[in-house]
């Protein structure tokens, strides 16, 4: 990468850029209009060094001006971030409040109402946080994973949990909570910070010792383990941080936790030992009861509505998405494997980015967005989601003055240049600001070029012919990983990784993709448990062919089958092996389940794991895990995809009725109802009811008249009625793009559980 000269500010070549670019650095956007009424009119001929008849394909960074040590600024000046207000145009003046004083604001050129505007204030002194202190303690004998034991730190005694697959004589590091605060300590101290408070809790009847179960405290769901010692009826105390600044005085208090459980569904609850999300599969107390009596040969049983998992991804050495730009982009010392959804826990701190005090404001050190600000901004609905992650992005992109990126591609080469200049960025580079350039064009980036690229490159990224992707089985609109992608391209997984940076820095950028994926790759981008019907949306003949033999009555010995399942490749027929020696072992009754968990691992994950990995890999290198926690599996396709453009009338048109609805059709009672409740739907709810109902939120570009089914097959939208008596809400049928519709009695009734069914098919957090 070349660097900026301090004295003309000229970017000089090196070994590793292009010979002979040399081309000046544009200034950020809220310079450049006050520069360009400074500049001599352009010349009519004649080509200058750095222009467009010179640039060659790739990618360089570079900072504005700044200069070594200051960051881009000056030490006695502070940066913010403003929003214009509506109404606003480009030249004129309006006022915000900063720091208590009334600031004139000058809207730049090309800039309108909505858009975020940095300016730069004089400091009002040093605001910087002190690190919390950290102490390591050790783990006296006779303590088990899940206990509690007493430390004395600066004369404070504490209860420490022993934290899972630690052991007496181990090490572990606490942070203790903050001493009280004096009245008079300023703003940006520790009292800022979250404390640490002590809960107590009684242990509910069924729960063993060591036992996990799930609670409410500080309006959280959190995960606590039964300790050894303890049992049902007796009460245990555990630390959790709160917010700072409130309370009294920071003392800790005991305060009484009441105990409620979910609905029957997965939900994430903080595990204080640890203090990351973990997924629970919620149950009432009359199950946990239950379930704690049941004998052991239950075990032996597969339950599709229970049995789930996650896939865990392995960094080297710290943990963190490593940074390099050359070599082996980055694939040695990471891999990825399956484990139960209930022992892969999720990070939830999203830490403070490196120019954390132009990007985050101020000079704090603590992190940008715990575990509570998941929490909270998750139970909100999607627009205040979607402006929540908008804003979390602008705090994680490098600031223009401090670097930024120019990607130049030639269209007639766009995958190319394309792939080389955003695989030869490193990883912090990819949150810069990029202005994007199509060599020998004369468009100048300011939105539009971007949005084009994005676009072109998605496309191409996600066309079959390319060989990485190819159609859902079930669902046409859908795009998934193509298992034989190595076949198509040597450097395939080089590209997966070009792919995740491409999806993520479009997220990140508010940019959209043209590609809808099927829906367990977005659970794969959130971490959300996979289940046994994610086999459907994959390959609908292989989930009812699992299905018939989950429901199997007989010694399934008798079908003659083994641990092996047969894959079609390139006109040859491949055995693929589930377990070591899988050709060897045949399914039996007692057996059964370890095959239908292995056929899950293998259809959802396994299969295009390697594919996968780069990915998602790729993909967080932009966008941190921890910030996606906060959206459903949906919620993202609409966040990358954005809303489906729905035409009401085409949708009506192309309608089909079954059941007590095929008559009457439209005109029937309850589908009249139906379509009046679609009519009063936002187009949030528009876009969830048609993914509730096909898989998706993409329409074809003919209109509805072309949905397809799993078969390939023209399969339009179909309303089938059934009984309330055997299902109160609304049942989808992605398959066959159906839903089974009861007989309502009224519309609000029908509205009710209509809008219910398509917003929670999603569980996530818990929040009471």
């Amino acid at each position: 990468m070349g660097q900026s000269s301090s004295s003309s500010g000229r970017r000089q070549s090196n070994s590793s850029s292009y010979p002979g670019q040399q081309r000046r650095a544009p200034p950020p956007p809220q310079q450049q209009q006050q520069q360009q009424q400074s500049r001599p009119p352009p010349r009519s001929s004649g080509v200058h060094p750095g222009t467009r008849a010179t640039r060659q394909p790739g990618a360089y960074s570079t900072s504005g001006g700044r200069t070594p040590g200051q960051n881009g600024r000056r030490p006695d000046q502070q940066l913010y971030e403003v929003r214009i207000p509506a109404g606003v145009r480009g030249g004129q003046t309006f006022q915000v409040e900063i720091n208590g004083n009334r600031v004139n604001v000058r809207c730049p050129d090309g800039m309108r109402s909505g858009q975020n505007l940095r300016i730069s204030l004089p400091s009002q002194g040093n605001n910087n946080q002190p690190q919390r202190q950290a102490y390591m303690v050790t783990i006296p004998t006779g303590v088990s994973p899940g206990e509690q034991f007493r430390v004395m730190v600066n004369g404070q005694e504490l209860m420490v949990t022993c934290p899972p697959n630690a052991r007496p004589g181990t090490n572990v590091r606490i942070f203790p909570p903050e001493p009280a605060q004096n009245p008079s300590t300023p703003s940006g101290g520790a009292a800022d910070r979250p404390q640490i408070q002590t809960f107590e809790v009684q242990v509910p009847a069924g729960v063993m010792p060591g036992q996990p179960f799930a609670l409410i405290a500080n309006g959280q769901r959190v995960l606590v383990t039964c300790p050894s010692t303890a049992g049902p009826g007796q009460r245990i105390r555990f630390q959790l941080p709160v917010g700072g600044g409130g309370g009294s005085g920071g003392t800790t208090q005991i305060q009484g936790v009441k105990l409620s459980y979910d609905k029957d569904g997965w939900t994430r609850c903080i595990d204080p030992s640890d203090q990351k999300f973990h997924w629970v599969l919620s149950q009432t107390d009359e199950t946990t009861r239950r379930n704690s009596t049941e004998s052991k040969e239950d075990d032996t049983k597969f339950d599709p509505l229970k049995y789930a998992i996650m896939r865990r991804i392995n960094f080297n050495g710290n943990g963190r998405v490593p940074g390099q730009a050359e070599g082996n982009i980055m694939r040695h010392g990471v891999h990825m494997e399956v484990a139960l959804a209930t022992e892969v826990p999720s990070e939830c701190i999203v830490e403070r980015p490196k120019y954390g005090d132009h990007a985050a404001g101020g000079g704090n050190t603590g992190p940008l967005f715990t575990h509570a600000d998941l929490a909270r901004v998750h139970s909100g609905n999607f627009a205040s989601k979607l402006e929540w992650f908008r804003e979390a992005c602008l705090k994680l992109r490098t600031p223009w003055e401090d670097e930024h990126s120019f990607i130049f591609v030639r269209r007639s080469h766009l995958m190319e240049d394309s792939v080389k200049s955003i695989m030869m960025l490193k990883t912090d580079q990819l949150r810069n600001m990029f202005r994007f350039e199509f060599i020998g064009e004369p468009g100048i980036d300011a939105g539009g070029v971007a949005r084009e690229w994005f676009q072109l490159v998605s496309e191409q990224l996600f066309h079959p012919d390319f060989g990485l992707w190819q159609y859902s089985a079930v669902n046409q609109m859908c795009m998934q990983i193509n298992a034989n992608s190595g076949l198509a391209n040597a450097d395939h997984l080089l590209y997966f990784r070009f792919t995740g940076r491409v999806l993520g820095k479009a997220l990140f950028d508010g940019q959209l993709v043209s590609a809808h994926m099927i829906r367990h790759l977005y659970k794969h981008l959130l971490g959300w448990p996979l289940m046994f019907e994610d086999i459907e949306m994959i390959d609908n003949e292989v989930y009812k062919s699992l299905l018939q033999m989950f429901e199997y009555q007989g010694d399934i010995e008798d079908l003659c089958l083994d641990f092996t399942v047969t894959e079609e490749c390139m006109g040859e027929t491949k055995v693929i092996e589930l377990i070591d020696n899988g050709a060897e072992v045949d399914i039996t009754n007692d057996n059964l389940k370890q095959f239908l968990e292995e056929s899950l691992k293998y259809r959802v994950c396994e299969r295009v794991k390697d594919q996968l990995r780069e990915l998602l890999i790729g993909f967080y290198e932009v966008v941190p895990e921890a910030l996606m926690l906060v959206f459903d599996f949906q919620e993202v396709e609409l966040v990358m995809c954005g809303m489906p453009h729905i035409e009401m009338e085409d949708w009506l048109t192309h309608t089909e009725y079954m059941g007590a609805y095929e008559t009457k059709k439209a005109n029937h009672q309850v589908t009249s109802w139906f379509w009046e409740v679609v009519g009063e739907y936002d187009e949030e709810l528009r876009a969830r009811l048609l993914q509730f109902v096909t898989g998706t939120s993409g329409v074809p570009a003919q209109g509805f008249a072309y949905l397809q089914g799993n078969d390939g097959n023209i399969r339009k939208f179909c309303i089938n009625s059934i009984s309330v008596s055997s299902s109160l809400f609304p049942r989808a049928h992605t398959c066959f793009n159906r839903i089974d519709l009861p007989l309502y009695t009224s519309k609000q009734q029908l509205k009710d559980k209509l809008t219910l069914a398509v917003q929670m098919e999603c569980t996530g957090f818990d929040i009471d």
